[in-house]
């Protein structure tokens, strides 16, 4: 102990309940953040492993309902932690709610360029002259401060957009959901399901590489449970109702899919669920498709560019930020305006041709850095939880996502670890002197 005294903060304005989010609100954000745009490829992208993919979906379902069952329960021990970084620091220590703040909220800033991304290659369907680099740049740009803005006009309205946009985004899988009712075919389900010939020890194994992403997002309520109207109850259920709908959605759509194009066919396709409903229901559904998917897509940039945002400012709030991204409940402009420049940056970056592939194991690392993030909330909840029943749900939240390190991107966990390495020098040379934190809530531990 320095006994150095340092001034009491000023109380903060609490947040009225008429701006905070309610747990339906809250579910369907989580909902929407998992189910982004790679929903509409997935299946191309699981047809070299067939139809047995529907095992890897529901072991990835049973692997994230644990993980939100861990952020509910840390919901409940901690309402006011205001965060994963919150959690972490209550939990471990403010070392790893430094390594958490910074490692999601770079995964949150670099993925949404790639969601982006996406919305533009949607975009192109209309308009081909977004294929040029030069002009999908643009386009980029266009839709990071499309939700920017929307962000800085308040995070509930960002959550409507993201839950509207989940709505709409959902017309296309419904769509096929109801064509693969009408025309489901059993033996070609059965011819598709392991088009290699290989046991499913190894393709199974082989699926959750591609489906572990889609997960990502099961973090969202617990990462805004300040704006969460009552995040002891509220939390809990927000997550695991956001993550049930993801999981009976991705399941009845890799069904529907599989039981109508057989695997060869649909590994050469580059919009499975239009290709499904023009089967079934005729070709003019495509661009309807198309339109749904850009809809989805940029409701999916908001409710990240908001969870950066509230990422940044509880980081802020602990001092692991500059005070510039917050100092207290409220988030100053310069928040969104900082985060929606450093977007724009790896928006340029990324489309020049010849850092394609640095863009890419960008991209990769944000699926792993995520997945550590919900280890360590996994642990921080083991070491806060008093109960057996609390500490098993961390034990195998942690396993969890520990294993889906492995499987998710092994290629991508070197560059994750030189992100800790810095972050860590980091700590040490900027962080580790400051034995008071900023926020007079968080208990030194």
């Amino acid at each position: 102990m320095s006994g150095v005294q340092h001034p009491m903060p000023l109380p903060e304005e609490p947040l009225a309940d008429r701006h905070k989010l309610g747990w339906g609100l809250a579910a369907l954000v989580v909902a929407g953040n998992m189910i982004g745009s790679g929903v509409y490829l997935l299946p191309a992208s699981l047809a070299p492993t067939g139809s047995s993919s529907l095992i890897g979906w529901l072991v990835a379902g049973a692997g994230a309902v644990t993980l939100a069952l861990v952020f509910g329960a840390l919901g409940r021990l901690q309402p006011d932690a205001d965060g994963l970084s919150g959690f972490a620091e209550r939990g471990l220590g403010r070392f790893f709610g430094f390594q958490t703040a910074l490692a999601f909220w770079t995964a949150c800033l670099v993925g949404n360029v790639a969601i982006a991304v996406a919305a533009t290659g949607y975009l192109g369907f209309f308009w081909p002259v977004l294929k040029d680099p030069v002009a999908a740049t643009f386009c980029n740009l266009g839709l990071i401060w499309l939700a920017t803005i929307a962000y800085m006009v308040g995070a509930r309205t960002a959550s409507w957009v993201a839950a509207l946009a989940l709505v709409v985004g959902l017309a296309p899988i419904v769509i096929a959901v109801a064509a693969g009712i009408v025309a489901f075919d059993p033996a070609i389900f059965a011819q598709s399901w392991s088009p290699s010939g290989d046991p499913l020890v190894e393709t199974v194994p082989a699926s959750l590489a591609v489906i572990f992403w889609a997960f990502l997002g099961v973090e969202s309520a617990a990462a805004l449970s300040l704006r969460v109207r009552d995040p002891a109850r509220d939390v809990g259920r927000a997550s695991v109702a956001g993550v049930l709908l993801a999981t009976v959605i991705y399941v009845a759509a890799t069904v529907a899919v599989f039981g109508v194009i057989p695997a060869g066919v649909l590994a050469q396709s580059t919009s499975p669920y239009a290709d499904l409903a023009s089967r079934v229901f005729g070709a003019s559904i495509a661009g309807f498709v198309a339109i749904c998917a850009v809809a989805k897509t940029i409701g999916t940039v908001g409710g990240w560019v908001m969870l950066g945002g509230e990422t940044a400012r509880a980081a802020a709030r602990r001092g692991y930020l500059p005070s510039g991204f917050g100092h207290g409940a409220r988030t100053p402009v310069a928040n969104p305006l900082l985060g929606g420049a450093i977007m724009s940056v790896v928006t340029v970056l990324s489309g020049q041709p010849t850092l394609g592939g640095q863009f890419n194991i960008l991209a990769g690392a944000t699926a792993v850095l995520s997945l550590v993030v919900y280890a360590i909330c996994s642990a921080a909840l083991f070491r806060l939880a008093r109960r057996s029943r609390a500490r098993a749900v961390a034990a195998v939240g942690f396993l969890f996502a520990c294993a889906a390190v492995g499987f998710a991107a092994p290629p991508y966990i070197l560059p994750t670890a030189g992100f800790f390495v810095v972050t860590s020098l980091a700590w040490m040379a900027f962080m580790r002197k400051r034995a008071v934190p900023v926020d007079p809530g968080t208990p030194a531990l």
